[in-house]
């Protein structure tokens, strides 16, 4: 039986754990490998790793840190960043990852989701869209390449595209929101919510476990990606991993 899940999304800069604000000034938080060992300890759901950088400055995926993280990782994990080929998704998952994120390589090249479908399987390929409101009438619009290039494409067209050509997941992360720890981007939500059948995460604002408790009990079965609430406690975000333990998870969860 599908249920929601709370997972944390981790971002990897120059090896190291960062956080963001709009895709901007990133603040280092530790070792990801680090992190992973708390996460295992606090059984968390799931965890998604992005490596933020390889694609803007056209690396491949860091594959001797993806095999420390996945055999570090008792839990699903799913990395992206840099993921151009088939035999770069085949590789991620053969070194022990669940899923592998995909962006900006199926975007140019949507008939590229098909081929790595076939070689890893549709549960394992997840599409990551990243978006921002652009112009005065606040129109979404798909970024890649960390927020950096417009591919003037608008998320839900290329939602329900991305669903028949057959993949396991959409992710839509806010730009907007990013780091800012104020509320997900709720009617970016409806809009690819009513638009596709797949599984949907949704990732960038998360303000706390009460917001994401009124939004499972809104839509029951869904996927919350956060960062910030995950990596920071208190006002002053000092540096603190944290996750609902096991009494809070299951109020919080369909």
């Amino acid at each position: 039986m599908l249920r929601s899940r709370i997972i944390p999304c981790l971002l990897v800069r120059n090896k190291g754990l960062v956080k963001t604000v709009q895709f901007k000034d990133s603040k280092y938080v530790g070792d990801p490998i680090n992190a992973v060992k708390i996460f295992n300890e606090k059984e968390v759901d799931e965890l998604i790793v992005l490596d933020i950088d390889a694609t803007k400055e056209g690396r491949e995926p860091d594959f001797m840190m993806i095999k420390n993280l996945a055999n570090e990782s008792r839990m699903p994990l799913c990395y992206g960043g840099g993921v151009k080929t088939v035999e770069h998704a085949r590789k991620i998952i053969h070194l022990g990852a669940e899923k592998v994120a995909l962006s900006s390589a199926v975007i140019e090249n949507p008939n590229l989701v098909v081929e790595i479908a076939k070689a890893v399987g549709v549960q394992s390929v997840i599409i990551v869209l990243d978006v921002r409101k652009k112009g005065l009438l606040g129109k979404y619009q798909v970024y890649t390449h960390n927020g950096t290039k417009a591919t003037g494409k608008d998320p839900k067209e290329l939602a329900i595209q991305f669903e028949k050509l057959g993949v396991g997941e959409i992710v839509i992360n806010a730009i907007d929101q990013d780091g800012m720890m104020k509320g997900y981007d709720l009617k970016l939500l409806e809009i690819i919510r009513k638009a596709i059948h797949l599984p949907l995460t949704i990732l960038g604002g998360a303000s706390g476990l009460d917001e994401i408790k009124q939004i499972v009990d809104k839509y029951k079965v869904i996927g919350l990606a956060a960062g910030s609430i995950f990596v920071f406690k208190g006002k002053y975000k000092a540096v603190l991993i944290n996750y609902p333990n096991a009494e809070e998870k299951k109020k919080l969860t369909f």
